[in-house]
């Protein structure tokens, strides 16, 4: 499969799942650990797509470290793409994170690019990888141009994705989806909102995917954000 290939199948994607297959394709085709698109719409929802292992986006929202990520923090007052190594890691909450991220496999460097939509949506296109300063800095200068690109296509069709979702009707959780969606939104753990509701985490998971797929999310964190949103849980 070539980027062509893989731009066009971006650009032909229809639901938000595309996404998620087009990230493993990129990531497949450039060789690198991870590619991950994150994108805040208009109303403050959240969602990712990416290769991020499981346990790491668990252990991310566990710890609530999107309140302290420096690649998000010092995105945010740029427009340009930002070389992971330009950033500031040097408290040691950042050390530590940075640590914590790297043993849970996102890589030692990273690459990310901030794009803005046109009513306050913001999102970070990032590609990260284990290797050298040196070869990593060889890796940008060869392929910074068609990642911008790529960057810019997906957050075109998250733009797509959110003025649809715009019109589309509130779903019905059945009363285990509700219970299990409102202990995410207060902050439970999947293994805390499991044993409130005298559940294995396996059940629970059957629950919070059935949730998902009604909420049309992406992933946990997006469909948590939709359901509060939409007044389909309140906390």
């Amino acid at each position: 499969m070539t980027l062509e290939d893989i731009t066009e199948q971006l650009q032909r994607a229809r639901a938000l799942e595309d996404l998620q297959v087009i990230t493993e394709q990129l990531r497949d085709f450039y060789t690198i650990t991870h590619i991950v698109y994150h994108w805040v719409n208009s109303i403050g929802e959240r969602f990712g797509a990416g290769t991020y292992s499981t346990d790491w986006v668990d252990r991310y929202l566990e710890k609530d470290y999107l309140r302290m990520d420096p690649v998000i923090f010092g995105c945010l007052q740029r427009f340009n793409p930002v070389d992971w190594k330009q950033l500031d890691w040097s408290t040691k909450p950042a050390r530590a994170f940075l640590k914590e991220a790297i043993e849970f496999g996102v890589g030692n460097q990273g690459y990310t690019i901030p794009i803005r939509g046109p009513n306050g949506q913001f999102a970070l296109f990032t590609a990260s990888h284990h290797s050298s300063d040196l070869e990593w800095e060889a890796f940008i200068q060869a392929n910074a141009r068609d990642l911008m690109i790529i960057a810019h296509e997906f957050n075109k069709k998250a733009l797509e994705f959110e003025n649809k979702t715009e019109t589309m009707p509130v779903p019905t959780l059945s009363p285990r989806e509700l219970m299990a969606m409102t202990f995410l939104a207060k902050g439970f753990s999947r293994a805390q909102a499991a044993d409130e509701l005298q559940i294995s985490e396996h059940t629970l998971r059957v629950y919070i995917e059935a949730a998902r797929h009604k909420l049309g999310a992406l992933n946990t964190t997006h469909a948590v954000a939709r359901a509060l949103s939409s007044g389909v849980i309140v906390v």
